[in-house]
């Protein structure tokens, strides 16, 4: 299977940074506070950069156009503070128009992640889940080097897949969401939860 580094030509490429079926998120290596992430298109361009703010209470992330920062696209906000369960709200920051929300089943992720896909009413539309129980557990309590791995859905057809690549030292990720042909997944709420995982899950494991 490809992956969202697989080399394309500019012109290959659906229109827009949102039209995209792959895409690569890299996190930040020398980062002393907060996060950041570059997301890449398939043809190795930078199409969103992420930032999460440090020394805030509530977590709150916020994904631009460039690393310049100056065309912010979206905030990705806890609704509580320091909650295992945490919703997170995903807002337009050119609209003002509220996406969805993304909901960490806390007691569930202690053994295997699950995350919930909201939309704009808090109605539920589907999970992000963890590849499975067995490998689940045994990056929890034998090794963290093996690479997770998350599958998604939206009324039960699957939307997305999450994976991540073996690299000890610099947090990557594939993102695919060519299988959602039928456009069931909003892509800003898609990209959102690609750099919330980073972000959360990659934290726990000490990424």
């Amino acid at each position: 299977m490809s992956t969202a580094l697989t080399p394309r030509s500019r012109s290959d490429l659906a229109r827009g940074r949102f039209g995209q079926s792959r895409y690569m998120i890299r996190r930040q290596f020398f980062k002393l506070f907060g996060g950041a992430f570059h997301i890449y298109d398939e043809a190795g361009n930078v199409a969103f950069y992420s930032k999460m703010k440090a020394f805030k209470l509530k977590e709150d992330l916020r994904i631009y156009g460039s690393e310049d920062m100056q065309d912010e696209l979206l905030t990705i906000k806890a609704r509580s503070i320091l909650d295992f369960g945490a919703t997170y709200d995903v807002t337009d920051a050119a609209t003002g128009e509220r996406v969805g929300a993304l909901r960490r089943k806390g007691l569930r992720s202690i053994l295997r992640d699950e995350w919930l896909i909201l939309d704009a009413n808090d109605q539920e539309r589907g999970k992000i889940e963890e590849d499975s129980m067995v490998m689940a557990l045994v990056r929890r309590f034998l090794t963290n080097l093996i690479p997770q791995t998350f599958s998604g859905n939206v009324g039960g057809a699957p939307v997305l897949t999450f994976t991540q690549r073996f690299n000890p030292f610099i947090q990557k990720i594939d993102l695919d969401y060519s299988m959602d042909r039928e456009g069931r997944l909003d892509r800003r709420l898609g990209i959102a939860a690609a750099v919330l995982l980073c972000a959360i899950e990659g934290r726990q494991s000490g990424g």
